[in-house]
C-alpha cells in the first residue's frame, strides 16, 4: 500500500465512499467517526494526510485541526457543508491546507488528496539550493525546516512552500494567482483569499509585529513579496 490517509467523518456512508476511492488510488485508509478517536489515530497512526469533516461529535473539526496543527504539520483537507467565505476561511485559519465543500464528488476529493501529497516539499529539492540563507532567515528544503534568528518557525506544509517560493526570488512581486499555481500546485477551484489566509498565518510566525509586516509586504493591486531580511530582533 502507498501513503496513509486518515478519514474523519461522523457519517459512515461518507467514510466508506471516500475510503473506496482512496483505496483505488493505492492509499492505506484509516477511519474515525468522532473527534477524540481521530486525535488518537492522528497521534498514534502517523498518517501522511488527514481528510477531516468540520462537524464532528465530541471535538469539532476546527478544534481538532487546531490541536493537530499544534503538534504536527501533516496536510489536512477540511470537509465542510458550510458554504460562506467566512466559514471556509475559518478552516484555513486553523491550519487546514485545503477544503472541499459538501456535497462533493469523491473523484474530486481523491484528486485533491493526490494534489496535496504531490505538492509536499520534496519537489522543491529539484530546483535551486537545498538551503537558503537571507540574513537571519534560514530555509532548509532538505529537512523542511525554517528559522529566523535561531528561532524555529514551525511552518505548515503550505506555509513552508509559500515562504520558499517568496524567498527564492526576494523582492519579486507574486500575484495571488501565481502563488496559487506555485504553492497549491493544481487547478485550484477555490478563491484568491485562500492565499491571503496562508500569508496571514505565515506572518504570525515570521513577523515581529504581524499587523505591521516587515518582511512579507503587500503590494496594492499586485500581490506579495518577501523583502530582504537583514537582522531580525
Amino acid at each position: 500500500m502507498g501513503k496513509k490517509v486518515l478519514v474523519v467523518d461522523d457519517d459512515a456512508k461518507t467514510v466508506e465512499l471516500v475510503k473506496l476511492y482512496l483505496n483505488r488510488d493505492g492509499y492505506k485508509v484509516i477511519t474515525a467517526y468522532e473527534g477524540m478517536e481521530a486525535l488518537r489515530l492522528a497521534r498514534e497512526g502517523h498518517p501522511d494526510l488527514i481528510v477531516l469533516d468540520l462537524m464532528l461529535p465530541g471535538m469539532d473539526g476546527l478544534q481538532l485541526c487546531r490541536t493537530i496543527r499544534n503538534e504536527s504539520d501533516v496536510p489536512i483537507i477540511m470537509l465542510t457543508a458550510r458554504t460562506t467565505e467566512a466559514d471556509r476561511l475559518a478552516g484555513l485559519d486553523t491550519g487546514a491546507d485545503d477544503y472541499v465543500i459538501k456535497p462533493f464528488s469523491p473523484r474530486e476529493l481523491a484528486a485533491r488528496v493526490r494534489a496535496v501529497l504531490r505538492r509536499l516539499p520534496d519537489e522543491m529539492l529539484q530546483r535551486g539550493p537545498a538551503e537558503l540563507r537571507q540574513g537571519t532567515l534560514i530555509i532548509n528544503f532538505f529537512k523542511r525546516e525554517a528559522s529566523l534568528a535561531g528561532r524555529p518557525l514551525n511552518l505548515t506544509v503550505v506555509e513552508f512552500k509559500l515562504l520558499g517560493v517568496l524567498a527564492r526570488e526576494p523582492e519579486r512581486v507574486f500575484s495571488r494567482s501565481q502563488l496559487i499555481e506555485r504553492v497549491l500546485g493544481y487547478d485550484f477551484e477555490g478563491f484568491d483569499r485562500t492565499i491571503d489566509v496562508h500569508i496571514l498565518n505565515l506572518r504570525r510566525k515570521l513577523e515581529p509585529d504581524p499587523s505591521r509586516p516587515r518582511y512579507i509586504k503587500s503590494v496594492y493591486g499586485a500581490g506579495y513579496k518577501l523583502c530582504e531580511v537583514q537582522n531580525a530582533t
